[in-house]
């Protein structure tokens, strides 16, 4: 046995590390490879986005170059959303590849591209010129972040079993949190000296270098030929997948559960803008809310991937639950018992058990939707879902618009109730792990 092998069978230990459920035979081969080649690459890009965040990095970056507030405010939705509005259209292209590693390398090498870029307009431009070229080059990384979605969910589908798909995100969101654990001890260090543009133009470089070295890893996935079969990519073709939604009534609950469970990433600001309230705004308490929420995702991401492999559907509800409880205990806390309002602990305490939920959230319902389906009709699914959530996106970003009546806890509460729905929806999910793959034929 290979040491890849071993390792492999020591992180997964089952009687039998070499079930392959719902993958080809040849795939089954080289499972242990593919399953830390793509942890590998996956950690890379994960971490590449936790050190271009929009909300902090990129934000702080534009105001720095003097771009107009009305573009900062555009960088979240464009992040978020621009990757997800176009993939029914782009799943008509996938359906097309017979292998599908070099879309999400291609993707890879583009969002690298547009990071340097968004380096250089930062370093050599100010004012609206540079803001501009933020916002378009960043409309590059989002469309390309969407192209990679696409196709790393078919991928992953074709080459790692149903049993070992929530491990295997649970690990690469576990690895990708201790490099952020770093990264934000390194900002503490660094906020007791003086830093200039150069320090974060160099951080977002890096950023896109992780990008570059997530696209060569991806390249030495094995993967072996796909259903290529209606691929068409007209527009009437992309719209008629949104027939989905009519046809199957277990795929259209997981789309409402997945918007209302949404209130997971949205409510993370307020606690953020809470902590800004009653701490102050130095640097060293964003690094907090940085380690925070680093410690939480690696100590829990392996728990809730493990889970997953058994009831994705039960791992989303209970993270829904847990950020519910969370965002109405700390309502009530800042609401009626304002001696508790500057404690030091509060809020980094609050946002690490946020952080612990939303990873749940997460990888639950990644690995629902991996198992719900097979071949195109995941590609299907995953496209369909994705723009409908970049769509509901866009119109829950504007709840931020409450904040001019109402405070910030009151819209953590509101997003809380959002949460108590989610489990509530998603209790009423049918599981898919132990039932027959659609998209797969019958032996």
């Amino acid at each position: 046995m290979s040491r890849v092998d071993s390792l492999y069978a020591r992180l997964i230990r089952d009687e039998d590390e070499r079930i392959c459920d719902g993958i080809s035979d040849e795939a089954c081969k080289h499972v242990p490879r593919n399953f830390f080649l793509i942890i590998l690459s996956s950690t890379l890009t994960k971490l590449g986005d936790a050190l271009s965040n929009p909300k902090t990095v990129l934000a702080w970056l534009m105001g720095y170059v003097g771009a107009p507030v009305a573009m900062i405010g555009f960088l979240v939705p464009i992040r978020e959303s621009g990757s997800m509005l176009l993939q029914i259209f782009i799943a008509g292209f996938v359906r097309k590849i017979a292998i599908r590693k070099w879309i999400w390398v291609s993707g890879s090498l583009l969002q690298f591209a547009a990071m340097a870029g968004i380096g250089f307009a930062a370093f050599y431009f100010e004012g609206n010129r540079a803001g501009w070229i933020m916002l378009v080059l960043l409309i590059v990384f989002s469309f390309s972040r969407g192209f990679s979605s696409v196709a790393s969910k078919d991928v992953q589908g074709k080459t790692i079993p149903r049993s070992r798909r929530g491990r295997l995100n649970g690990y690469t969101t576990a690895a990708s949190g201790i490099l952020v654990i770093i990264a934000g001890i390194f900002m503490l260090l660094r906020s007791a000296e003086k830093t200039d543009i150069r320090f974060y133009v160099y951080l977002i470089f890096f950023s896109g270098i992780l990008w570059l070295m997530g696209a060569v890893v991806y390249s030495r996935v094995n993967e072996y030929t796909g259903e290529i079969s209606g691929g068409r990519v007209g527009f009437r073709d992309a719209l008629s997948r949104l027939s989905l939604l009519k046809k199957e009534r277990p795929f259209r609950n997981f789309i409402i559960t997945r918007s209302l469970l949404l209130c997971s990433a949205l409510s993370a600001p307020y606690y953020i803008i809470l902590a800004q309230e009653y701490l102050g705004k130095d640097l060293y308490i964003l690094g907090l809310f940085i380690v925070a929420n680093g410690v939480a995702t690696s100590i829990s991401a392996p728990f809730w991937g493990k889970w997953a492999d058994i009831s994705s559907r039960k791992v989303m509800v209970r993270a829904a639950m847990i950020t519910a409880a969370t965002g109405i205990v700390l309502f009530v806390i800042v609401t009626w018992l304002p001696g508790m309002n500057h404690s030091f602990w509060l809020y980094p305490l609050a946002f690490f058990v946020l952080g612990i939920a939303h990873s749940g959230v997460r990888l639950g319902r990644k690995t629902y939707i991996l198992d719900m389906a097979a071949g195109n009709r995941r590609t299907d699914y995953v496209a369909v879902s994705n723009t409908i959530i970049g769509v509901v996106l866009l119109i829950t970003g504007g709840i931020g618009a409450l904040a001019s009546f109402i405070p910030a806890q009151g819209i953590i509460l509101i997003l809380s109730l959002f949460g108590l729905a989610g489990a509530f929806t998603g209790q009423r999910l049918p599981e898919v792990e132990q039932s027959p793959v659609k998209g797969v034929p019958s032996p």
